[in-house]
């Protein structure tokens, strides 16, 4: 009579220890976290929510700003956090790490740092293949190779405004209607008015 392969296969299982059992099903619920990749946003997105701190009244008005432009939100250093904490759960922070990095490679002085820092910025965010590779055309990626021989606080305006616009387009949009943005300005106006009725 034929043996049921299913049979010897649940032997097997049976068979095993059971750390191995144990490291199985933790593995296997591990792959299923990140096979549904919109579950595990939210639950980043849920965990890496801007707290507002002491200074609540201050950043309650602060946050409700940063739906007036996108200039708005990045003037701010709680916007920018929290902007970043949701690029994160998209997986494309890396246009914000490029855009700030562009920004405080423009405040260098040194001639020489100038030149080893843009490097440093093309190496990681602008050439093809880039380890955190940012998102613009084959000619811009071209002029700011070029800018790079004689390097000025300029050299990377041209991919940076497109980095930028790219931001602003598609992920500012998206972050205003994300649950932490909504959360956080469901807080600022509760504050708002907490505060009314106690003056």
């Amino acid at each position: 009579m034929p043996r049921c392969p299913a049979l010897s296969m649940c032997r097997g299982v049976a068979a095993l220890p059971i750390t191995c059992l144990e490291r199985a099903k933790e593995l296997k619920s591990r792959l299923g976290i990140l096979l549904h990749k919109p579950e595990l946003a939210h639950r980043i997105g849920a965990a890496g929510k801007l707290q507002l701190g002491s200074r609540q009244r201050d950043s309650s008005r602060e946050v409700l700003e940063w739906r007036e432009s996108f200039d708005q939100l990045l003037k701010s250093k709680n916007g920018v956090t929290a902007f970043h904490t949701f690029l994160k759960t998209e997986f494309s922070e890396e246009n914000l790490d490029f855009w700030l990095a562009c920004e405080d490679f423009k405040k260098t002085r040194s001639k020489t740092k100038l030149a080893s820092k843009a490097n440093r910025i093309f190496e990681e965010f602008v050439q093809s293949e880039a380890p955190r590779e940012v998102n613009i055309d084959h000619e811009t990626r071209e002029i700011t190779r070029k800018n790079l021989s004689g390097a000025t606080s300029a050299c990377f305006n041209e991919a940076q405004a497109k980095t930028r616009t790219l931001m602003e387009k598609d992920s500012y949009p998206r972050f205003l209607k994300s649950a932490s943005y909504q959360d956080m300005t469901k807080q600022a106006a509760s504050r708002g008015t907490s505060k009314r009725l106690h003056t």
